[in-house]
């Protein structure tokens, strides 16, 4: 469970949420392209949001070269499309990474890039229900490789403008639920875990009561990647007190929510201590019951409907990673 509804973005993904933000008013149409080697420039008619002036040159799915005459001005929400991409056509649900490149306008300069130390962003899902209706226009429909350069207009205390030229490196398809092998040698005394079709938990405490140290216990073991504390986690779960009552589900809000496993630069876990160290080791597919003491929840504090000195009773099913 997160401390807050606030996550902890790499650099890309910080100006990919502020992208996110912006009034968006045009759709990309899908985008094809034969050609290993790709430069085209902005459309210089006056269709509205698209930014004129930019060209990219460069093999496609490599950085690209981008060229404008500065100083310029963008307007937020504005775009171009900078290199038509050749690889297979983001469709609804998919997971896109994307490898960024962020130029001043004022001079030209890069302010920030992912493809020096391939870092590609994974945090963007083709969802109308998560993402805003103008950016989820922008990526559907277009193909891997593809770069679009975005304009943005910094709303903190850099006052930077700035083209944030996005290339759509890889998809893939998050899981609806925990798959992989059931668990045969679950402990007897733990809480009992039943699935509905849909793979929706309910829970039997069967006696639990308060401990004093982390239980992590796999129920399903997926085959996917193994978890560190250098991933996001993408997961549904259902939390619930050791009385049985459950005090939260995103199954309930058919949801998802990204946990990030690492710490910023304090040190501080963005998510629960108990989930940080009971999802760390586990692998995509699994689904995990995490019975978690309260100085690895929320302590002495009251946290909404959660009374102060909690056991908190978790079952996690891991759907992505990135």
């Amino acid at each position: 469970m997160r401390k807050s509804v606030k996550s902890m973005l790499s650099p890309l993904g910080k100006a990919v949420a502020l992208a996110c933000s912006l009034a968006m008013c045009v759709s990309l149409a899908a985008c094809s392209s034969s050609s290993s080697d790709s430069k085209s420039s902005s459309d210089s008619s006056d269709k509205k949001g698209q930014i004129a002036g930019v060209t990219a040159k460069g093999k496609l799915g490599e950085k690209p070269t981008i060229s404008f005459n500065t100083p310029m001005t963008v307007s937020d929400g504005s775009y171009v499309v900078l290199q038509k991409g050749d690889g297979d056509v983001i469709e609804e649900g998919d997971r896109v990474c994307a490898q960024g490149i962020a130029l001043n306008v004022k001079d030209g300069t890069e302010l920030m890039d992912t493809w020096t130390k391939n870092t590609p962003d994974c945090s963007l899902k083709v969802d109308s229900k998560t993402l805003s209706s103008t950016y989820y226009n922008q990526i559907k429909g277009a193909k891997i490789n593809t770069t679009i350069g975005f304009g943005v207009n910094a709303q903190d205390s850099s006052g930077y403008s700035y083209i944030l030229a996005m290339t759509f490196v890889s998809k893939s398809k998050d899981l609806e639920k925990a798959t992989g092998e059931e668990v045969k040698d679950v402990p007897a005394n733990l809480p009992k875990v039943t699935r509905a079709k849909n793979g929706e938990p309910s829970i039997d405490m069967n006696g639990q009561g308060s401990v004093d140290s982390l239980i992590s216990q796999t129920l399903i073991k997926g085959n996917g990647a193994k978890l560190t504390d250098k991933n996001t986690v993408v997961v549904k779960y259902t939390g619930w007190l050791t009385d049985g009552k459950q005090f939260d589900s995103s199954w309930d809000r058919d949801s998802t929510i990204d946990a990030d496993l690492f710490s910023d630069s304090s040190g501080q876990h963005q998510v629960i201590e108990g989930w940080q160290k009971g999802l760390v080791g586990q692998t995509v597919g699994s689904q995990v019951l995490l019975v978690i003491p309260p100085d690895q929840a929320y302590g002495d504090k009251e946290q909404g409907s959660i009374p102060a000195n909690s056991t908190l009773v978790f079952v996690i099913d891991i759907l992505a990673a990135y």
